[in-house]
């Protein structure tokens, strides 16, 4: 695993659970709205933290963290995601994953084995969106729709999110994106805000106001739908 961050502890990332979060590296999506350029665009290749080091923190934080919140970068392009999840588990940490959709297959396999607790999946945009919001010309949502269709039969507890911002998102977007994931658990629309280390340029966040309209078209067809970062 080519771990690139640790944060020891968190309140935030795995719903009701109080744990760590680590960053991998790597990701095949190039979203401007990206926060974790760093990660992404030509990642470094050795680990920041090794295997051993990071087991041997859980180890001592057994009793206080009860879960590992694993994100990216995209998380499922780590080869040996499947060895160290099971690494984790024998501690008797629970796992909440993070993922892009790109992958539903190893998606599915973590997932049917038993491996993973709660998903968290970015769904970008509407599906004509998705193209300008992940910086892929063409990009289809094939590999996408999979992961959604898949997290919608309820195997594991997840949430859908979208980051939005101005210049990439609209309301008629928000209109389709809940079309298209319509029936889901829970989802979340993110409010936009620059980490000084994104990928694109020239975004905007959307006042409070807007979110909050765009969080009541979601309603219509994703009834548990919060705004988060406002």
């Amino acid at each position: 695993m080519n771990i690139q961050g640790l944060q020891k502890l968190t309140l935030l990332d795995f719903p009701g659970k109080m744990a760590c979060t680590i960053f991998t590296a790597g990701c095949d999506l190039r979203c401007p709205f990206c926060h974790n350029r760093s990660l992404v665009i030509n990642p470094p290749a050795e680990s920041e933290f090794s295997e051993d080091e990071f087991f041997s923190f859980l180890k001592k934080r057994k009793g206080i963290l009860e879960g590992v919140a694993i994100t990216g970068g995209e998380p499922l392009m780590q080869v040996d995601i499947e060895d160290f999840i099971i690494r984790i588990r024998e501690l008797g940490y629970a796992v909440k994953l993070d993922t892009n959709g790109t992958f539903p297959a190893r998606l599915k396999s973590l997932v049917e084995k038993g491996l993973v607790d709660y998903v968290a999946m970015d769904v970008k945009s509407s599906e004509s969106g998705y193209p300008s919001c992940v910086g892929i010309g063409g990009f289809k949502t094939d590999k996408i729709n999979e992961s959604i269709e898949f997290l919608k039969s309820d195997k594991v507890d997840y949430e859908f999110r979208t980051t939005v911002a101005k210049g990439l998102h609209t309301k008629e977007d928000i209109e389709q994106l809940g079309r298209w994931i319509q029936g889901a658990k829970r989802h979340f629309l993110q409010a936009f805000t620059d980490s000084g280390d994104l990928i694109g340029f020239g975004l905007e966040p959307f006042s409070k106001a807007e979110m909050l309209e765009m969080c009541e078209i979601m309603k219509k067809y994703v009834p548990s739908c919060e705004v988060r970062g406002i």
